[in-house]
C-alpha cells in the first residue's frame, strides 16, 4: 500500500503545509504590526494627554495664586480705605492735644483723652500704618506735600522745616502725604 502513494500528492501536501506555515508566519508578523501599530497610537494618545493634563494643572496653579494675589491686594486696599478715613479722626486728637497742653485743670480729662489717643495709634500700628517721618528730613514728593516754601538759616534747604499736617503710610503705599514747609535759602537783605 505504500507503493500506492502518489507522489504529487505528498508533494502537494507538502506545499499545502509549507504555504500554512507560511500564512502562519506572515499573519502573526501583520498582528505583530498592528499590535506594535496600536502601542504607538496609545502612546502617542497618552502623551497628548499627558500633555494636556500638565497644562491645565499650571493653568490652574497661575489661577489659584492670582486668587490669592488679587484677594490680598483688595484687602490692602480696604485696609488702606480705612485708615485713611481715620487720619482725620487723628487730626482732631492732634488739634485736641495742643488745646489741652496749656490747661492745667482738668487733668482727668488730659490722662483720658491721652490714653484714648495711644490706643488709637496702637490699634492703627497693629493694622499697618506708620507715621511719615518728616520735620528736618529731606523733601520727597511721593510722601510729602510742600505747600509752601519757608525762607530759614535754621534748616538746611531742601529740607523739612515745619509740619502742618502728618502724613501716614502703610508699607511702601502712601495713605496721605505729608502737609509740609520747605526750608530755602534766606536771602540776604
Amino acid at each position: 500500500m505504500e507503493d500506492n502513494k502518489n507522489p504529487f500528492q505528498e508533494e502537494e501536501l507538502k506545499e499545502t503545509e509549507e504555504n500554512k506555515e507560511l500564512e502562519d508566519t506572515q499573519t502573526e508578523e501583520i498582528e505583530e504590526q498592528k499590535e506594535e501599530e496600536q502601542k504607538e497610537d496609545f502612546e502617542a494618545k497618552y502623551e497628548d494627554l499627558n500633555n494636556k493634563y500638565l497644562r491645565l494643572a499650571a493653568d490652574f496653579d497661575n489661577f489659584r495664586k492670582r486668587t490669592i494675589q488679587e484677594k490680598d491686594e483688595l484687602s490692602k486696599f480696604a485696609t488702606i480705605e480705612v485708615l485713611r478715613k481715620l487720619t482725620s479722626v487723628l487730626d482732631t486728637f492732634d488739634r485736641a492735644q495742643e488745646q489741652l497742653k496749656d490747661i492745667e485743670e482738668c487733668q482727668m480729662v488730659k490722662d483720658s483723652y491721652n490714653i484714648a489717643y495711644k490706643q488709637l495709634l496702637d490699634t492703627l500700628k497693629k493694622c499697618g500704618m506708620e507715621e511719615i517721618e518728616a520735620l528736618g528730613n529731606e523733601f520727597n514728593p511721593n510722601e510729602h506735600e510742600a505747600i509752601t516754601q519757608v525762607p530759614t538759616d535754621e534748616v538746611e534747604p531742601d529740607k523739612i522745616a515745619f509740619v502742618a499736617q502728618k502724613g501716614y503710610k502703610m508699607g511702601d503705599k502712601v495713605i496721605r502725604p505729608a502737609l509740609v514747609g520747605v526750608a530755602k535759602k534766606k536771602e540776604d537783605e
